[in-house]
């Protein structure tokens, strides 16, 4: 599996020869082998690209993630099936249980506020912190008493100020956090698709016009990984070199299981643990990030 994240933000035209992508900008011309590529964000709605090397970023199994006219990840392109077993995978994805699905969701929210605690006390925000670590042991089986909504407003309030507010469209902050989110969203629904499940169908997540209903599910414990960083951010635009420090985030290393990791690995190894717990409901199996040692002792992983 490759580990380069390429972005063309760009007027070029991206084609195949020999198993190298072709970059072709005005007068230069940039080779790169699939095999070193990892995730291909394509930023500029003014590239254009070959089905031919569509077809082999899908062989190699290489997120494509194509961008609005404001740069910001619209799509992913994903291979229809990930693995030689699927039908059999979305044949146990439709029969999860529900009593299994409910002790997941609670666990994924737990270590998700437990994310956004660590982050909180890492910007020295002690008091907001210790409130958010108390909730953990409050999430329920489904978290049916929706602390993850609760602890959200605590922490986006305390992280960027009372009159934060996520549904603020115009906030350069909310465009810093959904590019992050964008790019753990199409990594996540990568790792959904190898693995042999499909996306549509989630454990908690159940939007008939959401696609990517599971992805969104399996994400959450990584969000505080993109918090943290756009945190140290100015906020005064979003550049390019701001949003390719956002992406470079796959890059570097994290605590998982008691082992250093990139987060792009971490991410790979999490989602199958996770599947797999759906599946036998053995939610202590879940290889989730060690946030004290990722986050709070280490920067941010910055």
């Amino acid at each position: 599996m490759g580990w380069r994240t390429v972005i063309v933000s760009s007027v070029s035209k991206l084609d195949y020869k020999m198993n190298y992508l072709v970059v072709r900008s005005g007068n230069a011309i940039t080779r790169i082998h699939l095999s070193e590529i990892a995730v291909l964000i394509v930023e500029s709605t003014a590239v254009s690209l070959t089905a031919y090397l569509l077809s082999e970023l899908e062989k190699e199994k290489i997120i494509t993630v194509f961008c609005d006219e404001k740069r910001i990840p619209q799509g992913v392109y994903m291979p229809l099936y990930g693995s030689y077993d699927t039908s059999r995978k979305v044949k146990i994805q439709t029969g999860w249980l529900q009593e299994n699905r409910n002790l997941v969701w609670q666990s994924i929210v737990q270590r998700k506020i437990a994310g956004q605690s660590a982050v909180l006390r890492h910007f020295d925000k002690q008091d907001a912190g210790k409130k958010l670590a108390g909730y953990v042991s409050q999430v329920e089986p489904g978290d049916v008493t929706n602390r993850e909504g609760h602890a959200a407003k605590v922490y986006f309030n305390a992280m960027f100020g009372m009159g934060f507010s996520r549904a603020d469209k115009d906030n350069i902050i909310n465009a810093e956090l959904n590019y992050g989110y964008g790019i753990l969203l199409s990594v996540v629904s990568r790792e959904v698709v190898n693995n042999g499940y499909i996306t549509q169908v989630g454990i908690h997540h159940d939007n008939l016009y959401n696609n990517l209903n599971l992805a969104c599910d399996l994400m959450e414990p990584f969000r505080p990984f993109v918090d943290c960083l756009v945190a140290k951010m100015p906020h005064k635009e979003f550049s390019q070199a701001e949003k390719q420090q956002i992406v470079g985030m796959l890059n570097h290393k994290i605590q998982q299981d008691g082992r250093e990791q990139f987060v792009l690995n971490a991410i790979t190894i999490y989602a199958k643990s996770i599947l797999d717990s759906i599946t036998d409901g053995n939610v202590s199996a879940i290889k989730f990030p060690d946030y004290e040692l990722s986050v709070y002792e280490s920067d941010c992983v910055l």
